[in-house]
């Protein structure tokens, strides 16, 4: 039996995932999570084999979140669902040590399968996740990235450089490069072109 904390904001994907993976007769889900916080805070105490999480999530997303849990718990392996699998994503991903990746849309049998084959100590990527990652070409590093899905918070380049502990020189000469390679006039508009592109 794998047990399992599944995260998620979509309260009636993540209810119905639940049950449906109840059915299977080899998972037991032992919390569901709303957000990126409570999924931290249910991983860490309950100690799940398997943490299936949402990636974009409000407030802490799920990147964030299985950064927190790793530093805490670095065994923790985590089965990521996304309905974009944009490149920079999956990047992130494998650098947190995520094991696999699976797209929302999957059958709730085949994201069950995955679960038991990373509770199995295997990794896996599902075809079209990494099919988009080799052929998507987005030309901004991970620091333009972050600092553009800063901008694109809210943020001043002031509270972007605090959150990501660089210089605000830095910030500004990251951001100059990416409305460069965008082809933009403004930061805001270089987040909204990334955004569209799903880079973001």
């Amino acid at each position: 039996m794998t047990t399992v904390v599944l995260a998620d904001d979509e309260a009636l994907l993540r209810k119905a995932l639940a049950s449906l993976l109840a059915l299977d007769g080899n998972v037991t889900v032992l919390a569901e999570a709303p957000d990126g916080g409570s999924a931290v805070r249910a991983t860490l105490e309950l100690h799940p084999d398997v943490l299936v999480i949402d990636l974009e999530m409000p407030g802490v997303d799920g990147l964030g979140a299985v950064a927190e849990i790793r530093r805490a718990r670095p065994e923790q392996v985590v089965l990521m669902l996304t309905r974009h699998a944009r490149p920079g994503v999956l990047r992130k991903a494998l650098k947190l040590g995520v094991q696999g990746f699976v797209s929302k849309s999957a059958e709730p049998a085949h994201i069950g399968f995955v679960i038991t084959t990373l509770h199995a100590g295997k990794r896996w990527i599902d075809p079209d996740v990494s099919a988009l990652a080799i052929t998507e070409d987005c030309p901004l590093t991970d620091r333009e990235i972050d600092v553009l899905r800063g901008t694109r918070d809210g943020y001043s380049a002031a509270e972007i450089a605090a959150r990501l502990h660089l210089a605000q020189g830095t910030v500004r000469n990251y951001l100059s490069s990416a409305m460069q390679k965008t082809q933009t006039q403004t930061r805001h508009e270089a987040a909204r072109y990334a955004r569209t592109q799903d880079w973001l």
